[in-house]
């Protein structure tokens, strides 16, 4: 057993180095995005299964809480220790314009040591007491409310580059397909609004702020494409159709968030369901809106970095923060 351990743990360490080479002679921005989906897994294993191992810590259980607070209370520290983490490698990037920069090395190297501190900062963060984390956890939604906007443009870009695609093919079929794909994600967006109207302004209550925030992404999803036609503003129809469809469902995640027993959120029966099924097509939007930026990102000249710039770091430091959020709901 012994001889096994020992071959188990030399076959690791081989693995780990041999990925951690692989990964600085390839891209160091498909890395991160892998750690970042790692600390997502890792928020969320410990969602399900850390409440009663942080009910038998006294710095934490310091009184009487629910299992959703020491839910949460995982969530955040792991999230701390990963905003941690990124935020250092974000600082020692500044001022870094090109790959001729020493620490250019530093960014695309040292991957067993990255992976090693981050852990020891995830560990960290469950040592420390419940003030701190309640203070990080007030401060990050405001670090979620930024990452919406930064989404915004994310899928602006990705939206304005799909339609300049299919312009450049300069043929009709393809102008079709962009008008066919506009006027789906406008059905869509009004379709998903009326289906909110359905499920929280429920009959026989007063649900005006419901209504308010509902009929609201309506008329913004309307304005969108009005602004978007105007010949001032020579603009094209997918990107504002797509933001439609945004709004709808970020208008969803925030009523679907609404207490269970508040009588307008028509969901209450069934929430657990709805609350997994958000927090999965949440995660996965942060995913890939991750994944995108740090990849365009860092061959673009005109989206938010400079080419052959390492600003990997700086762009999970920014965006991190909403995946956690879904989690701690």
């Amino acid at each position: 057993m012994s001889c096994l351990a020992s071959c188990c743990a030399a076959a690791t360490c081989g693995l780990c180095s041999s990925v951690a080479s692989g990964i600085s002679k390839k891209s160091a921005r498909l890395a991160y995005c892998g750690l970042f989906g790692l600390s997502l897994i890792v928020s969320w294993i410990l969602r399900e299964v850390a409440a009663p191992l942080l009910e038998k810590l006294p710095w934490i259980n310091t009184s009487t809480h629910t299992k959703a607070w020491f839910q949460q209370q995982a969530v955040l520290r792991v999230s701390l220790g990963s905003f941690l983490f990124f935020a250092v490698l974000a600082l020692i990037m500044v001022g870094v314009k090109d790959q001729n920069d020493r620490r250019d090395s530093w960014h695309h190297g040292g991957w067993i040591a990255k992976m090693v501190i981050w852990l020891l900062l995830v560990i960290l963060m469950f040592f420390l007491p419940n003030v701190v984390i309640t203070v990080y956890g007030t401060l990050s939604k405001f670090g979620a409310g930024l990452f919406l906007l930064v989404q915004v443009i994310i899928l602006l870009d990705f939206t304005h580059s799909w339609n300049d695609a299919w312009v450049e093919k300069d043929e009709q079929k393809w102008y079709i397909a962009l008008l066919a794909v506009s006027v789906g994600c406008y059905l869509a967006a009004f379709v998903f609004s009326g289906i909110l109207f359905i499920w929280f302004n429920p009959s026989g209550h007063d649900c005006g702020l419901n209504i308010f925030f509902i009929v609201m992404t309506m008329v913004l999803a309307f304005s969108f494409g009005i602004i978007a036609l105007h010949p001032a503003v020579n603009g094209s129809l997918l990107p504002a159709s797509v933001i439609s469809v945004y709004c709808a469902y970020v208008c969803y995640t925030g009523l679907s968030s609404e207490p269970r027993d508040y009588v307008c959120n028509g969901l209450h029966n069934k929430s657990s369901a709805v609350s997994t099924s958000t927090l999965i097509l949440g995660m996965l939007t942060t995913v890939l809106s991750v994944l995108y930026s740090a990849l365009r990102a860092g061959s673009s000249t005109t989206f938010l970095s400079p080419p052959s710039s390492p600003k990997s770091e700086l762009l999970f430091f920014l965006v991190g923060r909403i995946a956690f959020i879904h989690l701690e709901r």
